[in-house]
């Protein structure tokens, strides 16, 4: 009978203990994203600062041109020329853009109504 010596292969402490820090690493969950990035603030002071005229586009498909006057939490102030200055709550914002830049989606779909 032949005999093999053996030799029992065990890791060093330090190499247990990076194993136990990198497995803490990838089990920990990702950090949840702040609740408020600032973004919005920041598009809403640069327009308002250079008055740039806009046009808010709403969920009905109605669209108003003016200037963002202020804003809040929930909706903002809209100062036109020719008509009376607006108070529009955010939530029937569909989108906002710059009145000299061009949409392309919705605004060229020519709806039929039937009548010739």
């Amino acid at each position: 009978m032949i005999m093999v010596n053996r030799k029992l292969i065990r890791p060093s402490l330090s190499e247990l203990r990076e194993q136990a820090s990198s497995k803490h690493g990838e089990g920990q969950r990702k950090r949840v994203p702040p609740e408020q990035t600032n973004a919005e603030q920041y598009y809403y002071l640069k327009q308002m600062s250079s008055r740039t005229p806009m046009v808010i586009k709403l969920l009905d498909g109605e669209e108003i041109s003016g200037v963002i006057e202020w804003y809040d939490k929930n909706c903002i102030k809209v100062n036109r020329q020719r008509e009376p200055n607006l108070l529009i709550p955010k939530h029937v914002i569909r989108y906002i853009y710059k009145e000299n830049e061009v949409k392309g989606g919705d605004e060229n779909v020519m709806l039929d109504s039937g009548e010739e």
